[in-house]
């Protein structure tokens, strides 16, 4: 067996450490596409009575001093904040959660039929360019894996580095455009959209964080590929250059 060259286990490693962050960028990005939780918050909701054998700070409660007077009851008003109670939500491309005060579980609704009609079209456009940047991505690692398995020499290997670098590069353009567009129009909803919906307090969530991480791996394996066709060029000159230097030292000296 044949020791490896000290500059070909150099491309080795780098095109391994490129094909780790693309595909580390894949996976957070179809986690963070397909999750609800890109912005997080809380709504105020004026509370209801409390009937029934309904308890705790969820609903405003009301006594009867004669249980069989029904015209003497006697409300206590709450003042202030003490009339309203903090929902939760979280929302994403697709679906907006909101939790259910007193009971389990949580109620769900279209993001896109929150979002005002005025800005409906570029939220599509967002989900498009989430939609390419995810097979862009996906690309980019099958022609890394090829590269990888199949091209072990630096020639064979140059062309496909090559067109797995662009393909990247494309994908985080598409990636930091679509996360822009999405913001750009959760702001807009929040601002525009339905009284039942807008929330009090909000902030980006782990998705949101997530999507940003993916793009960020995304560009991290661009710049590696590239610095990996870089090099490859250069030492291709380089010993082009020798080869010539060589030969120039060979014909100016010939062997007798």
């Amino acid at each position: 067996r044949m020791p490896v060259s000290v500059p070909a286990a150099d491309r080795w490693q780098r095109a391994s450490a490129a094909f780790s962050l693309s595909f580390l960028s894949l996976v957070f990005s179809i986690t963070a596409f397909s999750s609800s939780y890109w912005c997080e918050g809380t709504r105020k909701v004026a509370k209801a009575f409390c009937s029934g054998h309904s308890k705790g700070d969820h609903c405003i409660r009301f006594n009867s001093p004669d249980a069989n007077n029904s015209n003497a009851v006697q409300y206590i008003w709450e003042t202030g904040d003490d009339k309203f109670v903090d929902r939760k939500f979280h929302a994403g491309i697709w679906y907006s959660c909101e939790e259910i005060i007193n009971e389990e579980g949580e109620k769900c609704r279209s993001f896109i039929s929150l979002t005002p009609a005025a800005d409906r079209g570029v939220l599509w456009l967002s989900i498009v360019a989430e939609f390419l940047y995810i097979i862009l991505l996906l690309t980019g690692v099958i022609l890394m894996s090829v590269e990888m398995c199949y091209y072990r020499t630096a020639i064979g290997g140059l062309k496909m580095n090559a067109f797995s670098a662009v393909i990247t590069i494309l994908a985080g353009l598409l990636g930091m455009v679509a996360h822009m567009m999405y913001t750009t129009v959760f702001r807009m909803t929040v601002n525009l959209g339905p009284e039942d919906w807008r929330p009090h307090t909000w902030d980006y969530g782990w998705s949101y964080c997530l999507a940003w991480a993916s793009f960020a791996c995304c560009m991290a394996a661009a710049v590696t590929t590239i610095n990996k066709y870089t090099k490859t060029i250069l030492e291709f000159k380089h010993k082009r250059k020798m080869l010539e230097r060589s030969l120039k030292i060979k014909y100016k000296f010939p062997d007798h």
